[in-house]
């Protein structure tokens, strides 16, 4: 009688990309495994892109970091603040933008998977809206390819608009959701806390 052993089960590379994909706007939805630090962020701009000027005003880069997730660059982001300044202890009090450069391709449908993952693991809202804010971003999020950005805009008046290369593709006029959605990075329970220091300019734990 003759034996052979098991074979090995690859991964398809469709399985590989589902799984990056989940990660993908946020990518929170596992925790790093090293610090995401500012200094490893490339190409810093030195002025804001002109939407995030005509959404903010005179606005100023707040903090940046990359995020990685098992050494895989996922994206670096930008949080760009207008002159009423930023603070870490209360960030939904004056408007705000959140720049997110790409480092590889995802689609918005995993974008918005991994975005509902983290309203129900933050406990923010309850099912029924969960439901109805991502029924809205399911006709906005846009797949993103390495190098676009997707930039939010948070208004503690207007709510929510988001960006894609500079060209405005969505609003909501929801505060509730737009605080929601921001939450994902700047909640002290978001599970890319490195990411979230570094763009808060928060003191190392």
């Amino acid at each position: 009688m003759s034996s052979s052993s098991p074979s090995k089960i690859q991964p398809s590379r469709r399985q590989f990309a589902i799984g990056l994909g989940a990660l993908a706007l946020a990518a929170m939805a596992a925790s790093l495994p090293a610090p995401a630090r500012a200094e490893d962020v490339e190409d810093i701009p030195s002025a804001p892109p002109p939407h995030i000027t005509a959404e903010l005003g005179s606005a100023h880069l707040y903090g940046a970091g990359l995020f990685r997730y098992f050494g895989f660059h996922i994206y670096d982001a930008f949080l760009w603040v207008g002159p009423a300044g930023f603070s870490p202890d209360n960030p939904y009090a004056e408007p705000f933008a959140l720049d997110i450069r790409y480092a590889r391709k995802f689609k918005g449908s995993a974008i918005n998977q991994t975005t509902i993952d983290e309203w129900e693991r933050l406990d923010i809202a309850n099912d029924q809206t969960r439901h109805a804010w991502i029924e809205k971003l399911d006709g906005v999020m846009p797949d993103v390819v390495p190098d676009q950005h997707l930039t939010g805009i948070f208004s503690p008046t207007d709510g929510w608009k988001l960006y894609s290369d500079g060209k405005l593709v969505g609003a909501i006029q929801d505060v509730a959701f737009a605080k929601a959605f921001f939450a994902i990075w700047l909640d002290p329970r978001t599970k890319a806390p490195a990411l979230r220091q570094h763009m808060l300019n928060l003191p190392a734990t």
